[in-house]
């Protein structure tokens, strides 16, 4: 088994993992443009990471997740402005926070508009 096949079973809460296990798939599959951007910096390498995407943890499917740096990085779309997503993210960050991990998010817009600073912010996290 590799090792992050290993850190998903370790991370991934198996009364969700096979409800979630098809839908990160299928987001896999299908992302929005501002994942896809991202996700092809992320394949680059150049980050220097290496990073896992649409990865469940607990009850939840983050968008980046870098296991060796315990960084979540998440692509908002318009709907986490909504006031009920925005208490939702919160919750979820929190829950992830006291997990362990640090969780960064940048809009859609942000991704498709300025990767490059975008890129220099997840570095500042990953060292």
């Amino acid at each position: 088994m590799d090792t992050y096949n290993h850190f998903a079973y370790q991370n991934a809460d198996p009364a969700y993992y096979s409800l979630l296990k098809d839908w990160a798939k299928e987001m896999r599959a299908n992302p929005t443009e501002a994942e896809a951007i991202l996700r092809s910096c992320v394949r680059a390498n150049n980050l220097g990471h290496k990073f896992l995407y649409q990865y469940i943890i607990g009850q939840f499917i983050v968008d980046f997740l870098c296991p060796d740096c315990k960084l979540i990085v998440e692509v908002d779309g318009g709907y986490h402005s909504e006031p009920i997503q925005e208490i939702d993210d919160e919750q979820r960050t929190q829950w992830l926070e006291r997990m362990g991990y640090k969780v960064i998010r940048f809009s859609n817009e942000q991704v498709i508009c300025d990767i490059d600073n975008v890129l220099k912010e997840i570095k500042k996290y990953l060292q």
